[in-house]
Order: C-alpha cells, then structure tokens, then sequence
C-alpha cells in the first residue's frame, strides 16, 4: 500500500491537486475537511460539534479525526493506497497516524509540501469564498488566523517526516499541469514500479 500525505497551507491548492493524483495513481482520498463539511452537511451530532469550529477557523480534536481515519482505513481494505489531504495538521497527529498506520500494516510512504506565498494564499482563498460556501474563506482575519495556525503547528509535521527521509517540497505556485508534474515526479521517485 503506498500512502502519501499532501501538504500545504490553507489555499496552496491540495484539492485541486488531490483529485488528479488519486486519477493517475488510483488512490483513495481521504480529505478530513470534506469528510468533517460532509458530517456538517447533513447535520449529524458530529457535523453540529464542529460546525463553529471550522468557522472560526479553528482545528477539530485529534480523537474525532482519528477515529474518522480508522474508520476509512477499516472500510477501504483493497485500496492501492491512501491521498491524505489536510491531515496530519500537529505532530501529535503525525505520530498518532504513524502509530494507526503501523497497527494496519503500512506507513506513509511520502509528504508532498506544497510551497505558495502568504499573499498568494489570502488572494486565492478570497476568490474560493466569493463562489463556495466556506465561511472560513470570506474574512481576511480568519484567512491570516488559519494561515498562522498552520504556521504554529503545521509546518511541524514536516519536520517530523524529515526525519525519516519522506518529505519531497514543491513549489505550489504555477500552473495547474505544472505543479501536478512536480508532484508526480515526487511520487514517481518513492513510489515501487
């Protein structure tokens, strides 16, 4: 199974860029964002608990993201692998998926660190929330308070798949195909034939 772990900051364009890795490579996306709006969605207990967090642009607790990652791994046991988009967000996430990982037999075989301006990311996010219906994109202050949390503790986690040899940085800005191919030849490297 290879897993992988794309990375970057609010508006560096990892779901743009998940949708065409998990075409190329058949992966399975598992987007913690869009499985916590999905809850938020239909209002489940859930979605109602995390609602106002996400708004204010805050981090959902590590034990809900967790459990909703075992229970995606339980339920997709034939997969090629898994995208990880927008999770692990600390250290501690790191470690704790490194740990769920290894209990299934696998690991996260690589992280791809999307690189994108501070500047670039608020213009960005600003013109998703004019056509989304993402409260966290229409206020520049939440804007820059997401920015600078992922800042505090994201860009950590790097740090931490450093350590192992698995972290691959790729400039985040360009075009679209162009950015896909940086990140192919990423996984290309890693991945066996």
């Amino acid at each position: 199974m290879f897993n992988l772990i794309l990375f970057g900051p609010p508006g560096s364009g990892k779901g743009t860029q998940s949708e065409k890795l998990i075409s190329k490579y058949g992966l399975k996306h598992l987007s913690t964002g869009d499985l916590l709006r999905s809850e938020i969605a239909v209002q489940t207990p859930l979605g109602l608990a995390v609602k106002s967090l996400m708004a204010e642009g805050k981090l959902v607790p590590d034990e809900i993201v967790i459990e909703m990652i075992n229970s995606a791994l339980d339920n997709n046991p034939h997969v090629n692998g898994f995208l990880f988009d927008g999770f692990p967000r600390t250290t501690a996430q790191a470690e704790a998926l490194d740990k769920l990982l290894s209990q299934k037999g696998t690991e996260i075989a690589l992280v791809l660190a999307l690189q994108v301006r501070q500047q670039e990311l608020v213009k960005r996010l600003l013109s998703r929330g004019r056509t989304s219906e993402r409260a966290d994109d229409v206020n520049e202050d939440i804007i820059a308070a997401r920015i600078a949390e992922y800042e505090k503790k994201t860009a950590a986690v790097a740090e931490h798949y450093k350590e192992f040899g698995k972290v691959k940085y790729v400039q985040g800005e360009g075009s679209i195909d162009d950015i896909f191919n940086l990140l192919c030849e990423g996984i290309d490297e890693k991945k066996p034939a």
